[in-house]
């Protein structure tokens, strides 16, 4: 096969995922460095790719059948990084005439050229499952994978006019999209922002979803007047413009954790249900606070016994992880 000149990405589908997918995205555009590099992305994620310069532009995914009109006879080669039957079924009803990805979900037969997953990415960050993939493909990984964004200096204006005021500012992030097991306790994060608060100077902002803003407001009022609620009032340009001002954030796993490791943002993470080998954030600058529990990581959207993992991590291990990181 001679080189695509007309390269198109399926992305995946949420925020932490298309950060870890970077490193993979860069190296598709180093093995093809003359093609044209689209990216098929939902409408809530396809906004972070003007962060991204290897990106020539973004086609907004709508669905199977109107993503498969919307590239038909657009592109050579088409990637999937996503391992969902649907998303191979739209490359193949486009005709697109290269179609690669994993061998998952039953969709081999759509593709022309596929890949098992190899035993090896067991354990590690998802960086390295989408990287594998690529080699596996037959295209060559090279150098330390990059995940970083760039943030416009258009979006961190946006955010230094919604937090509103001079810094230092720390931010929380309480919420969690997968369900509850994943969030440690609203009032836990209070209290180890108080405290890095007050020893560090710095005010507080709270950020997430419009659904987390009564999560926000309850964390907020444990804090004082002195606490930024910006729950439900950023696009994901501006969210990742409050991140990028940030000295630090505490956090849950989750889309936010991701976009500041991406922004080179400190980061003190508390984990719990979900697997940390996997879906650390992946960042220098990042620490991760976790106690050893028998049921953890069990992956679950909701605790069925006493939410132990999160229970035994402590304010005051949390704080003092913080302030080391910023004191570093």
């Amino acid at each position: 096969m001679t080189d695509p000149s007309r390269v198109l990405v399926r992305a995946p589908n949420w925020v932490g995922d298309v950060v870890l997918s970077l490193p993979a995205l860069r190296d598709v555009r180093r093995a093809f460095p003359a093609a044209r590099l689209e990216v098929l992305a939902r409408p809530w994620v396809g906004g972070l790719y003007a962060a991204v310069s290897e990106v020539d532009a973004v086609v907004e995914s709508r669905g199977t059948l109107a993503d498969a009109d919307a590239i038909r006879g657009r592109h050579d080669l088409g990637l999937l990084l996503p391992n969902s039957f649907a998303s191979a079924f739209t490359l193949w009803r486009a005709g697109v005439p290269q179609r690669w990805g994993y061998a998952t979900d039953a969709r081999g037969p759509l593709l022309t050229r596929s890949c098992r997953v190899s035993a090896s990415v067991g354990g590690q960050s998802q960086v390295y499952y989408y990287r594998a993939m690529l080699e596996g493909l037959g295209l060559q990984v090279s150098g330390p994978p990059d995940a970083s964004l760039a943030c416009p200096e258009a979006w961190a204006e946006r955010g230094r006019a919604l937090l509103g005021g001079p810094g230092p500012w720390i931010g929380i992030n309480a919420g969690a999209a997968y369900g509850t097991a994943k969030r440690w306790p609203p009032e836990r994060f209070a209290a180890a922002a108080e405290l890095v608060a007050r020893r560090s100077g710095a005010r507080v902002a709270i950020v997430g979803s419009a659904a987390e803003r009564p999560l926000a407001e309850q964390i907020a009022a444990q804090l004082g007047a002195s606490a930024r609620v910006l729950c439900g009032e950023t696009t994901l340009a501006e969210l990742v413009g409050v991140l990028r001002e940030l000295r630090l954030l505490l956090t849950n796993d989750s889309g936010p954790m991701h976009l500041a490791a991406a922004l080179g943002t400190p980061l003190v993470a508390v984990f719990g249900s979900t697997d940390w080998t996997e879906t650390a954030p992946f960042s220098e600058r990042a620490r991760i606070v976790r106690e050893q529990t028998e049921c953890a990581p069990c992956r679950l959207r909701e605790c069925p016994i006493d939410h132990r993992c999160m229970a035994r991590v402590r304010v005051d291990r949390v704080a003092a992880t913080a302030l080391e990181l910023l004191a570093a």
